[in-house]
């Protein structure tokens, strides 16, 4: 019998989401095809037809009826003011749930839905793709072997190459929430650690809008972990070479980078040096796409009782209390305590 799966929400994050869900159905070399019933709903109805049309999966009518059918797995992948309304619904209703992170708008309307996951047992898998991205996989690996011996600091970097268009800055919550959320995932996620305060600071030298709807192009926030481990978590919208996403754990006895290798967006300024020798990456879905696929794949497996949720709704609410320190040290221009709930 085939899994049924519904996917809400087919604008750019939906429609990739879509495509990849249709690439785990039809497998390759080292993963079998896997029977998916793929549903896609959208409050635009024709756009959700068509997509539907062109990967050959099925078109609902509305977000009811998507819940109608009883899906073995609901995908969410709306705006944000939207996703814990619908991860509440599919929790009553007892399916389990993947949604694009946030969980929600602010920490306190995502409270209700950590109460509810905990409360019915039913897994959900919030959206931070990092986790599923074989470098980040294999410096977590690294560490955690004892290979790297006791951190001493760490260095994360997430640079787009231009910015979104400033109506999406003016309801993104902020460079620190849209951006840096997916460092600071990823270095709890790695080193087992809470960050317990934050030292923000930000520049806005491109787009003067930016800064007119209350945000920054630039930041660098340095972080204190629990243990007193250091480090520092930058950002931009503006780095011209390309997407630029890396992390560096140096530690006492070795030091790992990711994101380092032939599609890195810059170059190297010694004499005879001739890297990186590839094409930069120019957008984050093409410097994930391996991630993307692994997600929807890892998903799927959640479903069917395989594994267990990759980021719990848990993980990715306390990676937004220290986004919302970040946030509030920027704005402060003081370090800012982060909130451990």
């Amino acid at each position: 019998m085939s899994t049924v799966l519904g996917l809400i929400g087919v604008g750019r994050i939906g429609a990739m989401h879509a495509a990849n869900l249709v690439a785990v159905r039809n497998g390759d070399d080292a993963h079998p095809p896997v029977d998916l019933d793929i549903v896609l709903a959208d409050v635009a109805v024709d756009r959700a037809q068509a997509l539907a049309d062109a990967l050959g999966v099925r078109a609902a009518g509305s977000v009811d009826q998507v819940f109608d059918e009883r899906p073995d797995g609901v995908l969410i992948a709306v705006g944000t003011a939207q996703h814990a309304p619908l991860i509440l619904r599919a929790l009553e209703a007892g399916i389990p749930v993947f949604c694009e992170k946030p969980v929600a708008s602010t920490v306190a309307e995502a409270l209700p839905v950590l109460e509810a996951a905990e409360r019915t047992g039913v897994p959900v898998h919030i959206g931070h793709q990092r986790r599923l991205d074989p470098g980040h996989l294999e410096a977590r690996r690294a560490f955690r072997a004892g290979e790297l011996g006791w951190l001493h600091t760490v260095r994360a970097i997430t640079a787009d190459q231009a910015p979104p268009p400033v109506a999406f800055l003016a309801t993104s919550g902020g460079l620190f929430r849209d951006c840096s959320v997916h460092d600071f995932d990823t270095l709890r996620w790695i080193t087992g650690r809470e960050i317990v305060e934050v030292d923000a600071r930000g520049s806005n030298n491109g787009d003067p809008e930016i800064g007119k709807v209350g945000d920054v192009d630039t930041a660098v926030a340095l972080v204190t972990f629990d243990d007193g481990l250091v480090g520092t978590v930058s950002a931009t919208r503006y780095n011209g070479a390309g997407h630029d996403v890396r992390l560096e754990l140096q530690g006492s006895a070795g030091t790992v980078q990711v994101g380092l290798d032939e599609h890195y967006a810059g170059r190297s300024a010694e004499p005879g040096v001739n890297f990186p020798d590839g094409t930069p990456w120019l957008t984050f879905h093409e410097r994930f796409a391996e991630a993307y696929v692994a997600e929807m794949r890892a998903f799927v497996e959640m479903v069917h009782g395989e594994r267990t949720s990759p980021c719990t709704p848990a993980d990715s609410v306390a990676a937004s209390r220290v986004a919302d320190a970040a946030q509030e040290s920027l704005t402060t221009g003081a370090p800012v305590r982060v909130d451990l709930g």
